[in-house]
């Protein structure tokens, strides 16, 4: 990545700054944004603590406003864009505005290079400003914890937040993965309902068949799947709250039946459990690396002979490297998160005795789907700041919108992999003209329930 390098005479003569007007705090910060700055062209505005902007117009699509100069301070004394994002939680930095955009200003931030002398400078305007500094608080206690793969614990850190929370921003389904979108005017109640039936069709799903859910999540795919496909589904997850509302909402559906929801790990499956088809959609990112082995050899027992497996993933470019971004990631958004190459999944999924059928990414999806999510997150800020208060508000909004941008820039993605066991018959068509009808099963397409 090219470094871009900022020379001298941007701090030592700061266009338009008087040293006669304002505190030497404001004109230190000043002269600091007015340097970090000098080769930046996106869109986002800055705005300092007196209220003064120092770059960007007044209508910029957003605008980040320094509350507190200890900000700014520890951003060029460490150049640490996790006590950043910790300012933005402890409402020492606001973000106004279209938050996607402000990722353009990230990236720009860590491709900064400074010769010797500029350092110097930054730097005596750096210790010009107060030290003081709010933590993000209890919140972050919260999540600095050691990381742990894929347990209870750490899942309840993410999904037991607060189905009401989850309530405002989702869909009617409560689906909280990518959804499947026809065109950009599509709804995303539609785009999910799209999804769901979409991976049915793909794992051929037939009457009577035994489909097992891992990361069931709210129960949407389960009920989906019973209702229109006829089969039998054991949906298994490990949040508490999930299962108590997924078990609720089968009950009054009427798929008691069909459809059985427990709290339960995949590792926990019994020795003697086998499904037709096994799915799963928005875990895989909780498994960890090192316990894909493990992972695929569970799916590979518990898979009847003749069987198909969906695995439903994000993945990244580069696998998971220590970066600011991935330290925001498992601080406060999944503990345990950990994205791998989409090669070093088919990897581990051969290596498993998979033979991969079918790979599709998402990617373009799920921005679409994020920015909905990011939308709706805003458009109800007070009931969401009721319910989980402002600091975690803001963890979400901030990790779905840098999503959104990472996804939309390519360093992230999405894939549908659909596998079957090596050296067996396959379950699916010579060809995959089946997957694009026009028509979704129960005529699910028809309805558009929007918020």
């Amino acid at each position: 990545m090219q470094k871009k390098t900022i020379r001298s005479d941007s701090l030592a003569s700061s266009p338009g700054v008087d040293e006669d007007i304002g505190d030497a705090v404001t004109v230190a910060g000043r002269k600091i944004l007015v340097c970090l700055l000098a080769d930046y062209d996106g869109s986002v505005a800055v705005r300092l603590w007196n209220g003064e902007r120092v770059h960007g117009d007044a209508d910029a699509a957003c605008t980040v406003v320094f509350h507190h100069p200890s900000v700014l301070r520890h951003l060029v004394l460490h150049r640490d864009l996790v006590h950043l994002a910790e300012s933005y939680l402890a409402g020492e930095l606001d973000l106004e505005g279209e938050m996607v955009n402000l990722f353009d200003l990230t990236q720009h931030a860590l491709e900064l290079h400074f010769f010797w002398p500029d350092k110097w400078r930054l730097l005596r305007q750096a210790l010009r400003l107060p030290a003081q500094r709010v933590v993000a608080g209890s919140l972050a206690e919260r999540h600095r914890q050691p990381r742990v793969n894929n347990t209870q614990e750490s899942i309840a850190r993410h999904y037991d937040v607060s189905n009401d929370f989850y309530r405002l921003w989702l869909d009617p389904e409560m689906l909280y993965s990518c959804a499947y979108f026809r065109d950009l005017d599509q709804s995303l109640a539609n785009a999910q309902r799209d999804k769901l039936d979409y991976i049915c069709r793909k794992l051929r799903l037939e009457p009577g068949q035994q489909l097992l859910d891992i990361g069931c999540g709210w129960g949407a795919l389960a009920i989906w799947a019973a209702r229109h496909y006829g089969v039998q589904v054991h949906g298994i997850t490990l949040s508490e709250q999930q299962t108590r509302y997924a078990i609720e909402r089968v009950r009054n559906e009427g798929l008691a039946e069909q459809v059985c929801i427990e709290l339960r790990d995949y590792r926990d499956l019994s020795e003697e459990a086998r499904y037709d088809r096994v799915v799963s959609v928005g875990m895989f990112e909780h498994i960890g690396v090192a316990n894909f082995p493990l992972y695929f050899a569970i799916v590979q027992r518990v898979l009847k002979p003749g069987g198909l497996f969906l695995n439903h993933g994000i993945t990244n470019d580069t696998g998971w490297r220590d970066t600011p971004i991935t330290r925001f990631m498992n601080r406060y958004v999944f503990p345990d998160g950990e994205l791998a190459r989409i090669s070093d999944v088919e990897d581990a999924m051969e290596k498993a005795g998979f033979e991969i059928i079918d790979v599709e990414g998402l990617r373009r999806h799920y921005v679409l789907t994020l920015r909905h999510w990011v939308a709706a997150l805003e458009t109800y800020r007070e009931e969401a700041v009721a319910i989980v208060g402002e600091a975690a508000y803001r963890v979400w909004r901030l990790y779905m919108a840098g999503c959104a941008y990472y996804f939309d820039e390519g360093s992230i993605n999405v894939y549908q992999v659909l596998t079957a066991p090596a050296h067996q018959s396959l379950a699916s068509p010579l060809r995959r003209d089946d997957l694009y009808k026009k028509e979704c099963a129960g005529k699910a397409c028809e309805h558009d329930d929007r918020k």
